[in-house]
């Protein structure tokens, strides 16, 4: 990990009409790095997701990715929202290969990431024979597919039991670290941030802006019985209570 930024963030402004969302938002992550946004409901967040993927272009901001003004969607940048979001009649391997079309299926890269997910010999199933969990294994392998640099994720694993989310949250680590991809993603689980991320920034609301940042230097890789580990949650609600989130 280089202390130069893979992905650039200036956001001088966003609205919806009159409500002022997110304003002066400066945000830079170094390639390799996991950082996760944390801050009060409504306070531009998953907005500040959207625009990096290319998905909001009405704002007054610049997104650079190593170096390059990102104009719109690329390749390079994917998005992992809350939910699946898998359409019902493409298998398994078609949606993992959606960009390709028809033909993508059959491409090696679809069984390997099949493997990498913990979903071998499913390629041939339906989205409604898999349970939540599988089906965001799912999303997070079609994510992959196109070998993005930088990956985004909203909540991405809000939608299942406890269990499933320690999995998934492990999965996600090493396929990142696997592929060499960047993470940026948004959760409300202040323990799920310290255990992922290299850095937590903490937004606060009206108008949205970084609050605070804290550096999460735990080991990698990690461990959820780390004694250190609770000295970080305790700074980012710290933040999150000076930002008035709670």
């Amino acid at each position: 990990m280089t202390n130069t930024p893979l992905l650039d963030v200036h956001l001088h402004r966003k609205a919806f009409g009159d409500r002022l969302i997110l304003q002066n938002v400066h945000l830079q992550v170094r390639e390799g790095e996991v950082v996760t946004l944390v801050g009060a409901s409504g306070c531009g967040k998953s907005t500040l997701l959207r625009i990096v993927a290319g998905l909001e272009a009405d704002h007054d901001g610049d997104v650079r990715l190593d170096g390059r003004r990102l104009s719109g969607l690329t390749r390079d940048v994917r998005f992992i929202f809350q939910e699946p979001g898998l359409f019902p009649w493409p298998t398994v391997a078609q949606t993992i290969a959606f960009d390709l079309g028809d033909v993508g299926q059959a491409d090696a890269r679809v069984s390997r990431l099949l493997d990498e997910v913990g979903l071998a010999g499913l390629g041939k199933a339906l989205p409604k024979q898999l349970s939540g969990g599988q089906q965001q294994r799912v999303a997070i392998a079609r994510g992959l597919f196109t070998q993005p640099r930088v990956l985004l994720l909203d909540e991405p694993f809000s939608a299942v039991d406890a269990f499933t989310r320690m999995k998934l949250q492990d999965l996600l680590l090493r396929v990142a670290r696997a592929h060499g991809i960047t993470l940026l993603m948004v959760t409300p689980d202040i323990a799920e941030a310290v255990y992922l991320s290299d850095r937590v920034l903490v937004l606060q609301s009206d108008p949205g802006t970084v609050r605070a940042e804290v550096p999460v230097t735990l080991d990698r890789p990690r461990r959820r019985d780390d004694d250190a580990a609770p000295a970080f949650t305790s700074q980012v609600r710290q933040a999150l209570q000076a930002a008035h989130a709670f």
